[in-house]
């Protein structure tokens, strides 16, 4: 069976979705982007579900043939990026090898990889692995052919939203995200609107909600 994070772990109103409130560890969960706005957006999503993995410390291998993620932004999720082993491969095959073989490896905490497409044997092979090493994995797929079937434990779809700032400042407003959880073993599938604020998942007010629909509405 797989393992927590403790209730208490940033995760938010997100936790409510899992079984015992916990995030499922010792586990392998699914993110599927259809277009690049939403692949940048599911990789924010992930580095901060990655940085509670890693508050304890602990290693991670994050495996693409396309890599997208700048590595100082982990900083915003309390991830320094020293403790990321990056391994850029050319090959999809290869991608599917390497975190193979990496979900087997007890000394890291979680394994990140991006690949485009993920048979149900493989994901199969992918829990197997992770049940035996006590490894997470996150798996982010991007643009697949079809939304298969797979051993996951969750599967996650991540659009992004428009940031928002008090009226009269300047800069870049917090990471937003509507988080669709289309599945989760055990648990109740759901969608939330969230920010990152303050090393946490924290609920979007609803005022706030309207607000940005607004701005989209004016500037789409």
């Amino acid at each position: 069976m797989p393992g927590s994070i403790a209730p208490d772990a940033g995760l938010g109103a997100i936790a409510h979705a899992f079984p015992e409130r916990t995030f499922p560890i010792v586990a392998v969960h699914e993110f599927i982007s259809p277009a690049a706005a939403e692949a940048a957006a599911t990789n924010g999503f992930i580095s901060g579900i990655l940085g509670k993995l890693m508050q304890q410390g602990g290693t991670c291998l994050w495996i693409s043939d396309r890599r997208t993620i700048y590595p100082p932004a982990l900083t915003l999720f309390g991830i320094h990026a020293e403790r990321i082993i990056f391994l850029d491969l050319d090959k999809q095959k290869d991608v599917l090898w390497a975190i193979e073989e990496a979900l087997k490896c007890e000394a890291l905490t979680a394994v990140v990889g991006e690949l485009r497409e993920l048979s149900f044997t493989a994901s199969r092979r992918l829990q197997l692995a992770v049940e035996q090493s006590r490894v997470t994995g996150l798996i982010h797929r991007y643009q697949p052919r079809s939304e298969n079937t797979v051993a996951c434990v969750s599967r996650w779809k991540i659009r992004p939203l428009p940031s928002v700032l008090e009226d009269g400042m300047p800069g870049i407003g917090l990471p937003r995200w509507n988080v669709n959880l289309t599945k989760i073993r055990n648990g109740k599938p759901d969608t939330w609107q969230v920010e990152w604020s303050n090393g946490s998942f924290r609920l979007i007010p609803e005022r706030f909600i309207a607000i940005s629909n607004t701005r989209t509405l004016k500037t789409g």
